[in-house]
């Protein structure tokens, strides 16, 4: 499984940080997932979303 939003399909992006120096070194951006359980069409599963799904309510959990 990979660091992706099963909903929108957010994943995980790369770029450079830069120091006052202006020195660039390699960096990862991560999303903010969370594995939920959810019902889709009847049956119950575990998904991994972002909260940002979460939020918008394009999911609803199950407690």
């Amino acid at each position: 499984m990979s660091r992706m939003c099963e909903i929108c399909g957010k994943h995980t992006i790369t770029g450079n940080k830069v120091s006052h120096a202006k020195n660039r070194t390699r960096r990862t951006w991560k999303p903010n997932l969370l594995n939920l359980k959810t019902e889709i069409g009847g049956t119950t599963m575990k998904v991994k979303i972002c909260t940002r799904c979460l939020k918008s309510d394009l999911i609803t959990k199950k407690v």
